[in-house]
């Protein structure tokens, strides 16, 4: 036996193009699987490759709107086509929102309900099929600590992540006699580029404080790693969590500790 965990595991990871879900795809290709990077930047998805390429492993790059019904579609009916149905699929692909309920618009709720909260749902639809026809399948959603903790001005966001969250649980329990799993994750702060652009952006000249002080908020003292939870996630996707399903994982160094 080879050892490795995802070994011929074709999987479809959005927003793998940087952060954790780079993180995720570099981690399942080491792992042996066959990886869709399903991602809307390009450039990013083809670096994303290259690393994979780099390390001896297998990712095709699929561009994508997770947000877009048809070009979902597109993409995975493309995907089964080449290289035949996903056996896992990584909802990984979100996007942020600050403010609260006075401050979050229409336009803004409406943005971020349909990456986050659509674009979970048209992935997994896009995919139940497959799996159905093949008596077997994993899925894995990243929600967040916001799903559960109330988070200060993260109104729209926190919308978002706890809708990723009773999806996976409604998932789980429709689909477990065909022999499919779903579950979650749910991370707290993860040191990633957009948490560098995001403080750059909004605090200039008070860089180091700030990402003091957004490291502490952990009491663990520190952001979590985007390896890290690629760590979960490839136990959750693997043969290893075969009993593991309609379950949230918080990874975030002791936030929940808080509640």
């Amino acid at each position: 036996m080879s050892g490795l965990r995802l070994e011929n595991k074709h999987v479809a990871i959005t927003g793998a193009g940087s952060g954790i879900g780079q993180a995720i795809a570099v981690r399942f290709a080491a792992e042996g699987a066959v990886v869709e990077i399903l991602e809307r930047d390009a450039d990013a998805a083809e670096a994303t490759r290259g690393l994979i390429s780099g390390a001896g492993g297998s990712g095709h790059v699929v561009i994508v709107d997770v947000a877009d019904e048809a070009s979902v579609k597109g993409a995975f009916d493309k995907s089964a086509s080449e290289r035949g149905p996903v056996d896992v699929l990584v909802n990984n692909a979100g996007i942020a929102h600050v403010g609260n309920l006075e401050t979050t618009t229409s336009e803004d709720l409406d943005r971020i309900y349909g990456v986050n909260v659509k674009g979970v749902y048209h992935c997994m639809r896009a995919a139940i099929d497959g799996m159905i026809e093949g008596g077997q399948g994993v899925i894995l959603n990243m929600a967040s600590i916001a799903s559960t903790l109330g988070i200060q001005d993260r109104f729209a966001y926190s919308m978002s992540k706890g809708a990723v969250l009773t999806m996976t649980l409604s998932v789980a329990r429709d689909y477990v006699e065909k022999g499919i799993r779903c579950n979650c994750i749910c991370p707290g702060r993860v040191h990633t580029p957009f948490v560098d652009g995001f403080i750059k952006k909004n605090y200039p000249g008070e860089e180091e404080a700030v990402f003091d002080k957004l490291s502490k908020y952990q009491p663990i003292g520190r952001m979590g790693k985007p390896e890290e939870i690629a760590g979960l996630a490839v136990y959750l996707c693997s043969d290893e969590a075969a009993f593991i399903t309609g379950s949230a994982y918080d990874i975030d160094g002791g936030c929940t500790l808080l509640r």
